[in-house]
């Protein structure tokens, strides 16, 4: 092959590897998933049902309404006294609250959605969690307000409580949203489960 002949060829070939990476027929690059806050309607403000003439970003007002869902089905729990409820583990809560006094239940709801709004993609200052890491929020040692220690088996129960809770309010069972949802959760079972 002559001197020409080789440039001809390289240039050729170099033209070519260049249509075609420039073709249309390339997939466009798949764009990131979203945050499972943004999902679950992120930072949009709408009108909060709790609170008239108040608005809340509409991600943390899905999981308020997933964190109290499911403190709605543990209750139910606890008085169908359901074989291995989760009474012992809110026990301190649930004693208040049987006294008239929901401060603390209103802190543990309030914490809740900090926590997972503030670890699933909820950026604003209002999504901010400053409570106990999980190890220490879950044990009676450090935290009053966990009447025991938890086991695997009370805290896949716990996930089919936030499971249902969700499904509840509008993530269906079948979806990828739902399966992040409960990723996230099986992410804290070891720090959680003492």
């Amino acid at each position: 092959m002559t001197k020409f002949s080789k440039f001809a060829f390289f240039a050729l070939a170099i033209g070519s590897f260049a249509f075609v990476s420039c073709s249309d027929d390339d997939p466009a690059p798949t764009p990131a998933t979203p945050s499972i806050y943004a999902r679950l309607g992120g930072s949009t403000m709408v009108a909060d049902p709790d609170n008239p003439g108040q608005m809340i970003e509409a991600g943390r007002l899905s999981y308020r309404k997933v964190v109290n869902s499911t403190v709605g089905l543990i209750v139910a729990d606890v008085q169908n006294n359901a074989s291995g409820n989760l009474g012992a583990h809110f026990a301190p809560v649930l004693t208040e609250v049987g006294a008239g006094n929901t401060t603390n239940l209103a802190i543990l709801v309030d914490n809740l959605t900090d926590f997972f709004s503030f670890n699933t993609g909820g950026t604003n200052a209002v999504n901010t969690y400053s409570g106990l890491n999980m190890v220490a929020a879950h044990n009676p040692a450090t935290n009053p307000r966990m009447g025991t220690t938890s086991t695997d088996a009370n805290y896949t129960k716990f996930v089919g409580y936030v499971g249902a809770a969700a499904q509840a309010n509008g993530v269906a069972a079948n979806t990828q949203l739902y399966t992040d949802i409960v990723a996230v959760l099986e992410s804290l079972r070891d720090p959680i489960v003492q």
